[in-house]
C-alpha cells in the first residue's frame, strides 16, 4: 500500500484549483481550526499540554522527513528543488523550534511567516499532484500543521504578537532574501519564487513582470502581517481604554 502511494503517477488530470479534492482538504482543515480554538482552555490547563505540542513539533518533523525520503526513494531529490529554502518550509522549521522550545522569540516572527505564507499556500497550492498521490496528502498536512502550530502558541500558550514582532517578522524574512538568491544562484532553483513566477496561478501573476513583482511582495508582505497583527493591535488598544466616568464595574 505504501509502496503504491509512493510510486503513484499521475493519472488524467493534475491537481486543480478547488476541486472537490481541494475543497475537502481546505474543509478538513477549517475543522481541526475550530477543534483547537473550542479545546484552547482545557488543552492550557491540561497535563497533556506538552504532549500535544511534542506531537505537534513531531508531525512537522515528519512531513518534511517524508518530503525528503519520497524525492530520494523517486529517484526525484535534486537541490533546486528539494532543500528546505522555501518560506513555508522554512517556516516548518520555525515552527518545530518554537514548539519543542516553547520560545517566544521564535513565535514573534514565526507567526507572521507561518501563517501569511502557508494560508496562501493553503488557497493557491504550488501542486501538481492530485488525490490520492503522497504529494497531495504531504503538502496539505505540513501547511496545514504550520498554520495550527502558530495558532496553538496563540491560543493556547497565550503568546501575542507586539508591533516589534511585527518589524522582527519584516527584517528576518528580508534576511532571508540574499541568502534564498544566493542558493538559486547555485543550485538553478526558484525557492521563494524570488527567481521566477510559480507555475500554478498564484498571487504573484498579479504583481508584475519579473524583478518588479519582488518589490511589490515587500508591500504584500509588510500589508498581510499588518492584517495578521490586527485583531492583537485592536485588542490592546481596548485594554488600554480607560473605564468611561459613571461605567459599572
Amino acid at each position: 500500500m505504501m509502496s503504491d502511494l509512493l510510486s503513484y503517477t499521475i493519472q488524467g488530470e493534475p491537481f486543480m484549483l478547488f476541486s472537490v479534492s481541494h475543497l475537502v482538504a481546505l474543509a478538513l482543515f477549517v475543522l481541526s481550526v475550530l477543534a483547537l480554538y473550542l479545546l484552547r482552555d482545557r488543552l492550557r490547563t491540561s497535563v497533556a499540554e506538552k504532549r500535544v505540542r511534542y506531537s505537534l513539533a513531531g508531525l512537522l518533523l515528519f512531513t518534511e522527513a517524508a518530503f525528503q525520503v519520497w524525492h530520494v526513494y523517486t529517484g526525484s531529490w535534486s537541490a533546486a528543488y528539494t532543500l528546505p529554502l522555501q518560506l513555508c518550509s522554512i517556516s516548518l522549521l520555525f515552527s518545530i523550534a518554537m514548539l519543542m522550545f516553547k520560545s517566544y522569540r521564535i513565535y514573534e516572527f514565526t507567526y507572521f511567516l507561518g501563517l501569511g505564507g502557508a494560508l496562501q499556500a493553503m488557497l493557491t497550492p504550488e501542486l501538481f499532484y492530485p488525490f490520492p498521490h503522497f504529494r497531495f496528502f504531504h503538502f496539505f498536512l505540513a501547511h496545514a500543521a504550520i498554520i495550527l502550530a502558530c495558532l496553538y502558541m496563540t491560543w493556547v500558550a497565550e503568546y501575542r504578537p507586539t508591533i516589534r514582532s511585527y518589524w522582527k517578522a519584516l527584517g528576518v524574512l528580508n534576511l532571508l532574501l540574499p541568502i534564498v538568491l544566493l542558493a538559486n544562484s547555485v543550485t538553478g532553483g526558484n525557492y521563494m519564487f524570488v527567481s521566477q513566477k510559480p507555475a500554478n496561478p498564484s498571487l504573484l501573476d498579479y504583481l508584475g513582470p519579473y524583478p518588479w513583482y519582488i518589490l511589490s511582495l515587500e508591500g504584500v508582505a509588510a500589508l498581510l502581517f499588518f492584517l495578521l497583527y490586527l485583531p492583537f493591535y485592536a485588542q490592546s488598544k481596548r485594554d488600554r481604554k480607560p473605564s468611561q466616568p459613571g461605567a459599572s464595574v
